[in-house]
C-alpha cells in the first residue's frame, strides 16, 4: 500500500461530502487508510480553522470537536514541517502564492508520494504526482 498526502479540501470533502471526490481519489484514500498511510500536513489544521473562523466552512460544531472527530474517522498521520519542506515550499514553481498550498505540495514532493487534490494550480506543477 502506498502513502498519500491529502489536500485540505479533500479532508473536508471526505468528511462532509464524499460525492465531490473522484473515484480514483476515494479508492486511493481507502487503500492508504488500511495501511495508516494517509498523510495530513499540519498546515491543513490551521487552514480549516481559518475557514471556520471566516465562516467559509459552516459546521454545526466547534472547530476542536470537528477536528477531533475528523482525525478519528481514518488512520491519518500528521506530517509536520521540516527544514527541507519549508525550503522546498519557497522554491517550487507554482502559480499560487498560497502558503498552505505550497506547503502541501512541497510535502508530497519531499516525501515522494502522490497528492490527492482537485486544485488546478497545484496540478499544474510537474513535480507533484497527482491523484484525481
Amino acid at each position: 500500500m502506498s502513502s498519500i498526502v491529502v489536500d485540505t479540501h479533500i479532508l473536508i470533502w471526505d468528511q462532509l461530502d464524499p460525492s465531490r471526490m473522484s473515484a480514483k481519489a476515494k479508492k486511493a484514500i481507502a487503500m492508504a487508510d488500511e495501511g495508516h498511510q494517509i498523510m495530513i500536513c499540519e498546515i491543513s489544521l490551521w487552514e480549516i480553522s481559518i475557514l471556520m473562523k471566516k465562516k467559509r466552512l459552516l459546521i454545526d460544531m466547534p472547530y476542536l470537536d470537528f477536528m477531533h472527530n475528523l482525525l478519528q474517522t481514518r488512520n491519518y498521520v500528521l506530517q509536520g514541517i521540516n527544514p527541507e519542506i519549508a525550503f522546498l515550499a519557497t522554491t517550487i514553481e507554482m502559480d499560487t502564492k498560497d502558503p498552505a498550498d505550497r506547503m502541501i505540495a512541497a510535502t508530497a514532493i519531499h516525501l515522494g508520494v502522490p497528492l490527492i487534490t482537485s486544485d488546478h494550480l497545484i496540478q499544474s506543477n510537474k513535480d507533484v504526482k497527482i491523484i484525481w
